[in-house]
């Protein structure tokens, strides 16, 4: 069963992973909120900024409920090292839920008017026998949605699934 919420059924696709962790939930927990230290473990996301509504960016970089989130850059597909000009792409966020307690976070994509595109993307930690689970998923609607689905979706699975293995990497780290 996912901890991550129920997705609004208007989606046009999803993208999700999950894998499990040999590391406390609260670790895990704590760097996936650890946005400025994303470039040192995640080959999808490598950076992640906490700005201002004009995109400036913000001394506390503590994610919470209302703040604006540049997601830059994203390497589609996922790399460690410098990608090809048109392999890096960015998003322009709201994020709608900091959840200490059940260890869960979401944004939504706020680049575009909701009719053309709109994306909501929650991550969980739970732990599941004794493991810790991390799990995320993403969901697109909107007619965009139906070219971003086309042209990018086996690239953000391979970006999903990589950013999952980086985790694991980083919080198994001693």
């Amino acid at each position: 069963m996912s901890s991550v919420p129920p997705q609004a059924e208007t989606g046009v696709f999803s993208v999700s992973s999950s894998i499990l962790i040999d590391a406390p939930p609260e670790k895990v927990w704590s760097i996936i909120l650890d946005f400025p230290s994303y470039e040192e473990w995640n080959p999808f996301v490598r950076g992640q900024t906490i700005t201002d509504k004009s995109g400036n960016p913000l001394p506390d970089q503590t994610p919470a409920e209302g703040k604006y989130l540049l997601i830059a850059p994203v390497h589609l597909p996922p790399t460690m090292g410098e990608p090809g000009w048109f392999q890096k792409q960015s998003a322009w966020e709201i994020i709608t839920t900091v959840d200490h307690e059940n260890h869960r976070v979401a944004w939504r994509n706020i680049a575009l008017p909701t009719y053309l595109l709109w994306a909501e993307r929650w991550q969980a930690v739970t732990v599941v026998d004794g493991k810790t689970k991390y799990e995320s998923t993403e969901v697109f609607g909107g007619i965009v949605a139906y070219l971003v689905k086309f042209f990018m979706r086996e690239k953000l699975v391979l970006g999903f699934n990589a950013q999952a293995e980086g985790l694991k990497k980083q919080a198994e780290k001693p």
